[in-house]
C-alpha cells in the first residue's frame, strides 16, 4: 500500500497525499485549498503527479486552480459533475494509472451525497471523498435515500482490509450517534476510546478500513436487527426494506444534537 500524508484544510477536512515509495512524487485527493497543500509539498519535497476529484462541492475543488498554474498535472474527476478544471472526465469502471506512484485506481460511482460523485479504489484503498465517513455518511444533498444505500452498499462490499480514507475528521461525532443506535455495540465503545485518544493528541483517527466500518457505522448495518429495531423505535413504526430503514436513520442524524 502506497504511504499516504494528510494535509489539514479548513476546520475538519483532509485533504489526502498519496506519495511514492520513495516519496518524490505524489497525487492530490480532494484538494480544496492550495496553500497547505503548496506548503506541504515544499515541506516534503515532493512532486504531484495528478489531482484525484471526487465531487464538486468548494472544499474539495477550491484549490484546483491555483494548483494547476504552479504543477502542470492532470485532474481525474466525475464525469457526471460540472468541475471545470477536470481533464479527465471519469465514469464507473475507467482506469486510473498513476505510473510515477505505481498505482492505479478504479473509479466507482457512489451517487447520493452528490449526483455525480465517484470514489477511487485501488492497492487496497479507497478515496471516497463524502459519501461514507467513519461511523457515519453524507448528507443526501442531491441524491435519494436508494441512491446513496446503494453507494454505500457498493463501498461496503469492498475487501474487509480495505483502508478507507474520507475527507473529513467527523469520527467522533459519528460514533456519538452510532451509540445511540446501538448503545449496546461493544465495537462502537472500544473504537470511542481509541478515538477519544487520538484526538486528545489532535492526530486523525483515519484511514478506517472497511472491515471495522462494518462493525461500527450503522449506516452500514441497516440489514442488522438492532438497527432495524431501533430505527422502527425512533419512527414510532414498524419499518420493512432496508431502504425506508437507511432513509429514517439518515433523517434521525440530520436531527441529531447528542
Amino acid at each position: 500500500m502506497a504511504p499516504v500524508l494528510h494535509v489539514n484544510a479548513f476546520e475538519d477536512n483532509y485533504i489526502w497525499v498519496i506519495t511514492d515509495a520513495a516519496r518524490r512524487y505524489c497525487a492530490l485527493v480532494d484538494p480544496g485549498d492550495d496553500e497547505p497543500v503548496r506548503a506541504a509539498l515544499t515541506s516534503q519535497g515532493l512532486e504531484p503527479v495528478a489531482i484525484l476529484i471526487t465531487h464538486h462541492h468548494r472544499d474539495h475543488v477550491g484549490g484546483i486552480e491555483d494548483l494547476v498554474r504552479h504543477y502542470d498535472v492532470p485532474v481525474f474527476g466525475p464525469a457526471l459533475e460540472r468541475i471545470p478544471a477536470i481533464t479527465h472526465r471519469l465514469r464507473d469502471g475507467a482506469r486510473v494509472d498513476l505510473p510515477q506512484l505505481g498505482i492505479a485506481f478504479k473509479a466507482i460511482d457512489v451517487p447520493g451525497h452528490t449526483a455525480g460523485h465517484i470514489a477511487f479504489f485501488g492497492e487496497n484503498m479507497v478515496f471516497c471523498g463524502d459519501t461514507l465517513f467513519s461511523a457515519g455518511c453524507g448528507r443526501l444533498f442531491e441524491g435519494t435515500a436508494a441512491q446513496l444505500h446503494s453507494s454505500l452498499t457498493r463501498l461496503a462490499a469492498l475487501p474487509d482490509a480495505t483502508a478507507m480514507y474520507c475527507a473529513h475528521e467527523y469520527t467522533a461525532d459519528g460514533l456519538r450517534f452510532a451509540a445511540a443506535v446501538e448503545p449496546h455495540n461493544m465495537d462502537v465503545q472500544t473504537h470511542m476510546r481509541w478515538v477519544r485518544d487520538q484526538r486528545s493528541y489532535s492526530l486523525p483517527t483515519l484511514p478506517s478500513t472497511i472491515g471495522l466500518e462494518k462493525r461500527i457505522n450503522p449506516f452500514l448495518r441497516v440489514d442488522t436487527p438492532t438497527v432495524r429495531e431501533a430505527v422502527s423505535h425512533y419512527c414510532g413504526r414498524p419499518l420493512v426494506s432496508d431502504v425506508e430503514i437507511f432513509a429514517e436513520l439518515r433523517r434521525w442524524k440530520d436531527a441529531y444534537r447528542g
